[in-house]
């Protein structure tokens, strides 16, 4: 999983496969929220538009992994909020 970001336009990308074989189907579920899938209906990504509302809102910028069997939790620091 790859999460690029692009402030010049505020779009973040979650990428959940490397392979592209161009031929995505993007679904628009809101003005803020695009989904592209494979033909074959598995996931490719999520692109999150006006990124900064959504990804500063809460936990300021870090990516915070949590284990639900351990109940441990890391978070490392993604995006710095200019």
């Amino acid at each position: 999983m790859r999460v690029e970001y692009d402030p010049k336009y505020n779009i973040a990308y979650i990428r959940f496969l490397d392979t592209d074989d161009g031929d995505l189907q993007t679904l628009h579920i809101s003005e803020e929220l695009n989904i592209d899938l494979m033909p074959d209906g598995r996931l490719f990504g999520i692109e999150l538009l006006n990124a900064n509302e959504q990804l500063f809102q809460q936990d300021a910028g870090q990516l915070v992994v949590n284990n639900r069997y351990s109940g441990k939790s890391q978070s490392v620091c993604v995006f710095e909020q200019n």
